[in-house]
């Protein structure tokens, strides 16, 4: 086809196509992000009121799903019109505030969208066009929204872990990033690694060191990259981990007991290992001597 010729032979049109489709897979993004979570208490609402009422019908409740009800302001409840709902452009013309009612929007919405924009632009310049750089995008994709949700709640949810867990497998049972054997025992280690870590925590402690969300993320990441990604992954995540979370935990008055959700530092080192990782592992060989 003319126009798949065309970016593979032109790479500054593909970054630029990458980034403008990051920016408009940002703006559902963000309702994905805030609108899971809720589906997903109304589904274990659902849930226990039919195990615990089984006799009783269960109360109506509004349509509410990743479509429907159409966005609106959170204040005023009027809905956004789709000129009003253009990612970045719009909250640049209304000047971060509601059209109707005046009231302040967030920019964590349109940081999200250029995020998304970003990662999507790096991604297509790294990889070029192909296959990898059209499997690199969904998972940077997931893993921002994986990383929003549990910075929000602490949930990973598995609507979204596991078939990206099942995705990383399929590519690379064709050699895309890792071979098939590397990516299975990747997903196995992966979860057990920090499956191990998280019974000896609480053999010694009492108490839970993290959630079993976190392993399965490990063990998706894995099937990506293999198990040769995961000793870098935890050395990252975990030396991010503690001091942003320190820094954070410090900055909002709160003690060093207050969880804090480990998903997002994963996620970003396991990114970083996916891309970057053979080239930082033989700077530090290097720098190392060996």
């Amino acid at each position: 086809m003319p126009i798949l010729d065309y970016l593979a032979s032109q790479a500054l049109a593909f970054i630029l196509l990458a980034g403008l489709l990051g920016l408009i897979i940002g703006s559902f993004l963000n309702v994905v992000i805030h609108r899971l979570p809720r589906m997903l208490e109304r589904d274990w609402r659902q849930q226990c009121h039919e195990f615990l009422s089984p006799d009783q019908p269960a109360p109506e409740q509004p349509t509410y799903n990743l479509i429907l009800p159409h966005s609106h302001c959170p204040h005023c409840q009027t809905e956004i019109k789709p000129w009003q709902n253009l990612p970045v452009i719009s909250y640049l013309q209304l000047k971060g505030r509601c059209g109707h009612c005046r009231e302040r929007i967030s920019p964590r919405y349109p940081l999200i969208e250029l995020l998304t924009a970003g990662l999507s632009m790096l991604v297509a310049w790294h990889f070029g066009f192909g296959w990898a750089a059209g499997a690199m995008l969904l998972l940077t994709w997931g893993l921002i929204s994986l990383s929003m949700i549990d910075a929000d709640t602490q949930l990973l949810p598995d609507i979204l872990v596991l078939p990206l867990l099942w995705l990383g497998l399929i590519v690379n049972s064709t050699g895309l990033f890792t071979d098939l054997n590397s990516a299975l025992w990747g997903a196995v280690a992966g979860y057990l690694s920090l499956w191990s870590v998280y019974w000896l925590f609480k053999l010694i402690t009492g108490k839970e060191g993290m959630g079993y969300g976190d392993f399965k993320l490990l063990a998706m990441l894995g099937a990506w990259g293999g198990w040769q990604i995961l000793p870098l992954t935890i050395l990252l995540s975990s030396l991010v981990g503690a001091i942003l979370g320190i820094i954070i935990l410090k900055s909002r008055g709160k003690d060093n007991a207050t969880p804090i959700p480990f998903g997002p530092y994963l996620a970003i080192a396991g990114w970083i290992a996916l891309i970057w990782g053979e080239t930082i592992t033989g700077t530090y060989l290097k720098f190392a001597g060996f």
